[in-house]
């Protein structure tokens, strides 16, 4: 190996090459081999191999052992077809593409699929050159990809001083030695030999300088900006949270500026992402979080298709250098969640429109065979992507298909936020490695899935455990005013005890409804419809008192509606002395008729319930597909569906609380 390596450092140095240039050629050379073995590997594994989108049936295989997984990237995609048509179109006529979805659903590997089918264009090197009129003003030369290397050799070897610099070196060994010579071989007086020493001194130092010069002429030799050299396919530059020098270019500062000691212009000078996606695609996710004044420069490159470098700070002695334009001619793909477009630029945007797509990404399927097949090959593709964990049986792929419902949140539907479910996929594949299993099992999935929770839900679940232990939640007996709500924290849901107390009103403009517990502008209106509930149902002047309501310890604040069935509930026992089941939690929207509307996070909240002992949970009817519940887990719980208030106060009231039935 170290006989290889003395023979490589041997050429470099007969070839007149910079140790950086030799590694761009390698790196390029690597990454050739390495697409080349990769894509050899996957022929490989897939000889003999189904696809899934040609089963008769979903579930016909055994393991995912047996399924196929696409070579073409954007055939790798799941569940967004009329993106991958958008991308295959923008492909085609180089047009630019904007995504935006929920994180996890695919933009990534849409922006890479589109590398993959863009055309192939003829790629080119970037030399930067120095220009004797304006040192400041680099110079800028393109050349056929590869040749690059070339013309920065010649360069060199032209400006070779090898020849001067082993005869300077001579020429001074014996100046330095005649002296010497003179004293070993002459009797001459040693006064004179000292002031011929004296002399061949001077002389060295002289020589010394005129090294010195030489080398300073080899500054003069060009730089490699951009090398291409061995890329067989169009670039995928990703600049997700790139600053403006990464993206745009820079110059470096040069702190000798003076006394010949400095560097040249041209050889500070670094190229941006923009021009490494010369000719391919410039990915940038949440695009919305870049500075205005840097996606004005980005669409300025857009439009010019090239852009001079110059020092981004200008405190540095780079902010004086300009170059000559530089190309950049990329296909931008960028990518953010919807309160991106609040801080795109609108120029920028209009350009895309203009000259592009804009394509709103899918964050389910319909639960569908075929969509079905799709998440069997998804499977397939992250144990084959991981190359670790062991394929998934049958039935491990049946618990994933409920997990994807579950997340989905929708009757009839799957989850596209793929990221997330390939996490659990990698969980449960860890999971059956420590366990020894040959293959991933049931077991696996579902052991996966409470390991995998969010912090989210590992909040909810240290939420509930200190309640309970302070009886702050109560799942047993029946109180006058207090209902078990139900809400969600990010994925996880929760408990959300509501307390309900009746004043007298504090003046003339009674019948006030004051609610508390950090509630945000939605969750306030919703609380005010309530209002409107008691007055037609309860039968009596409310003007006379004050509704006061509480959300118990919300710390973290409340928004949305989907707490106001609680609220009426609370209020109306409260009103009327109506004791309500403290074994039953509800949830659900409310309008100002009394009609219970849907809400979402269904499932996440009737199992929050059940964790926390309760045995009964109302939902508006027409949730009743969104909810998705395992055996062991329906076994736990009484769902009860609710149309109107009516349904929902003739589970949740017991005793003399029905008395409150019969006046409604």
């Amino acid at each position: 190996m170290a006989e290889g390596k003395k023979k490589a450092d041997d050429k470099k140095l007969k070839d007149n090459v910079s140790v950086e240039e030799v590694d761009d050629i390698a790196k390029a050379a690597k990454a050739e081999e390495k697409e080349k073995d990769e894509r050899k590997a996957l022929r490989e594994y897939n000889r003999g191999k189904k696809d899934a989108l040609k089963l008769a049936k979903w579930d016909e295989f055994k393991t995912t052992e047996e399924i196929y997984v696409p070579e073409i990237l954007a055939n790798q995609i799941i569940g967004q077809d009329d993106a991958v048509k958008i991308i295959r179109k923008a492909a085609a006529q180089r047009r630019n593409v904007l995504l935006i979805g929920e994180p996890g659903t695919g933009k990534s590997l849409l922006g890479q699929a589109m590398a993959e089918l863009l055309p192939m264009k003829e790629l080119q090197d970037v030399i930067v050159l120095p220009n004797h009129e304006d040192e400041n003003n680099p110079r800028i030369k393109t050349v056929k990809a590869g040749q690059g290397m070339n013309v920065v050799k010649k360069a060199k070897m032209m400006g070779s001083d090898g020849g001067q610099r082993a005869f300077i070196n001579l020429f001074s060994f014996l100046i330095l030695m005649y002296p010497w010579l003179l004293y070993w071989m002459t009797d001459i007086d040693k006064v004179i030999i000292a002031a011929q020493m004296i002399v061949s001194i001077v002389l060295v130092a002289i020589m010394a300088l005129a090294s010195k010069l030489v080398k300073l002429e080899r500054k003069e030799v060009p730089k490699l900006l951009i090398n291409n050299a061995g890329v067989k396919k169009p670039p995928f530059i990703e600049a997700t949270g790139a600053h403006a020098g990464a993206l745009l270019g820079d110059v470096k500062h040069d702190p000798l500026q003076s006394g010949g000691l400095g560097t040249p212009a041209h050889l500070r000078v670094l190229p941006g992402l923009i021009h490494k996606a010369n000719k391919g695609v410039l990915f940038i996710d949440e695009i919305g979080t870049m500075d205005l004044k840097v996606q004005h420069d980005l669409l300025s490159a857009m439009q010019e298709r090239q852009m001079h470098i110059t020092g981004r700070s200008e405190m540095s002695s780079g902010a004086m250098v300009v170059t000559e334009p530089v190309p950049c001619d990329f296909v931008l793909v960028a990518a953010g969640n919807v309160e991106v477009l609040t801080h795109l630029h609108p120029a920028l945007r209009s350009r895309i429109q203009g000259y592009g797509y804009e394509v709103y990404m899918e964050d389910s399927i319909p639960d569908t065979d075929i969509e079905r097949k799709k998440l069997v090959q998804f499977v397939a593709q992250e144990v084959y992507k991981d190359g670790k964990i062991p394929h998934f049986e049958l039935d491990a792929i049946k618990e994933i298909l409920l997990e994807s419902k579950k997340r989905a949140g929708r009757k009839g539907r799957l989850t596209l936020r793929l990221r997330e479910l390939g996490g659990l996929i990698r969980a449960a594949g860890d999971l059956a490695i420590e366990r020894k299993h040959k293959r991933v099992m049931r077991e696996d999935v579902k052991e996966a899935v409470k390991a995998s929770k969010t912090l989210e839900e590992q909040a909810a679940d240290k939420y509930v455990e200190r309640r309970r232990e302070y009886e702050v939640i109560r799942n047993t007996g029946a109180e006058v005013g207090r209902v078990n709500g139900l809400a969600v924290i990010g994925n996880g849901g929760i408990v959300l005890p509501i307390v309900s107390e009746v004043t007298n009103a504090e003046n003339k403009n009674g019948g006030k409804v004051i609610a508390t517990g950090r509630l945000g502008d939605i969750a306030k209106e919703a609380v005010q419809n309530v209002s409107a509930i008691v007055k037609k149902y309860v039968g009596k002047n409310i003007t006379d008192y004050d509704i006061h309501i509480q959300f118990l310890q919300t710390y973290e604040g409340v928004e949305g509606d989907s707490a106001s069935v609680s609220v009426a509930v609370a209020a109306l026992s409260a009103l009327e002395n109506a004791p309500v089941k403290q074994s039953v939690a509800m949830t659900g929207s409310i309008d100002v008729r009394g009609e219970v509307l849907p809400v979402g996070g269904i499932t996440p909240k009737v199992e929050a319930a059940i964790e926390a002992g309760v045995k009964e949970v109302i939902i508006p009817k027409a949730n009743k597909g969104d909810l998705i519940l395992d055996a062991e887990k329906e076994k736990k719980i009484k769902v009860i569906y609710a149309e109107n208030i009516r349904d929902v106060l003739k589970s949740a009231l017991e005793g003399s609380g029905k008395k409150l039935m019969k006046k409604l």
